[in-house]
């Protein structure tokens, strides 16, 4: 349970913890309420339930788990091969600014410039409006080192993924119990079915997870559902093209890749996997989103890959931007 003690967040979970009022992902319209123990929430209208177990809320639909059984098992197949994870706490608590495996370090060294420039141009600008901290949705949450560095700020971070093992997922989050005073809830659900109530959080931030979604439109209604206004969406690290072609050359060679490394495709979910100026132009119309484009410095060969592409007559690199929508009042 979370210690009531700590700093409150502006949010309650069902009346009883510090945590978001919920919504049932069944019905949508009930408010799952708690039974004695508080480890299980019961949505009054449909009698769905949303179950706690190892820290972890489960809020995803049975059918919606079928849905999205085969890409979780791929999905932890392709992590554990890529040396994903530690049994050591130390690991979690150095990300992202250093990997003590050794496996992924280019990853993490990109991660941990992003989040440096979240920290420097990004986060004392939204903070500034909210001096006792803001309610965050970490979308694609993953281990969570994003939700424990945000705790660590003083914020109230509410952790959402599908995988919820130990190395990679929700669990892993156990690792950071120690270190903070009010653990931040975890919630297994997909993004285009959020179990929180609307206008509840303050920012949102997708941390390397936006193209995962099927539709953005679709995770960006419900997105913005959950926030108040005015509000914040912050993209980070999703792959950025300038050209459609390139993203979908990109598309090819990963699938080509995964099937030779893995034996299986890349694509049990259709995930739109990339961003481009046309895509961000769509959605801020249809949302009425003011971006602003942030770009880190990820050091000079990062910077000369789109030079080096055009001389070898190779498809544009990826780049990874920072993607900051502030919705207005309206």
């Amino acid at each position: 349970m979370i210690d009531t003690g700590a700093r409150q967040s502006n949010m309650e979970f069902a009346g009883t913890i510090s945590g978001p009022r919920l919504l049932c992902p069944i019905c949508r319209h009930g408010s799952p309420t708690a039974d004695s123990s508080e480890r299980t929430y019961c949505c009054p209208g449909c009698g769905f339930s949303i179950v706690e177990t190892s820290g972890i809320y489960r809020a995803l639909r049975p059918d919606r788990r079928a849905y999205f059984e085969q890409f979780m098992e791929q999905y932890a197949v392709v992590r554990a091969k890529e040396g994903r994870g530690s049994t050591s706490s130390d690991y979690y608590l150095e990300l992202p600014f250093r990997d003590l495996t050794g496996n992924n370090l280019w990853q993490w060294q990109i991660r941990a410039r992003t989040f440096r420039h979240i920290e420097k141009h990004l986060l004392p600008e939204i903070e500034r409006h909210y001096p006792h901290g803001c309610d965050v949705l970490d979308i694609g949450a993953g281990n969570c080192w994003l939700s424990y560095r945000l705790e660590l700020r003083g914020h109230c971070p509410v952790a959402v993924d599908l995988l919820d093992n130990e190395a990679d997922g929700l669990g892993a989050g156990m690792h950071y119990l120690h270190r903070m005073k009010r653990p931040f809830p975890r919630f297994q659900a997909e993004m285009d079915c959020l179990p929180f109530e609307d206008a509840q959080f303050d920012v949102v931030i997708f941390n390397a997870s936006f193209h995962y979604s099927v539709d953005y439109e679709v995770t960006l209604a419900e997105t913005l559902r959950c926030l108040r206004r005015p509000g914040h969406v912050i993209i980070a690290d999703s792959a950025f093209y300038q050209r459609e072609e390139s993203g979908r050359a990109m598309l090819e060679e990963k699938r080509a890749s995964f099937k030779q490394r893995f034996g299986f495709q890349s694509d049990s979910i259709p995930s739109r996997e990339y961003l481009t100026p046309h895509t961000l132009d769509q959605l801020a119309d249809r949302f009425r989103i003011q971006w602003r484009v942030l770009r880190p410095w990820y050091g000079v060969n990062w910077a000369l890959r789109p030079i080096k592409a055009r001389l070898a007559r190779r498809r544009e690199p990826s780049r990874f931007y920072l993607f900051w929508g502030q919705i207005d009042s309206r």
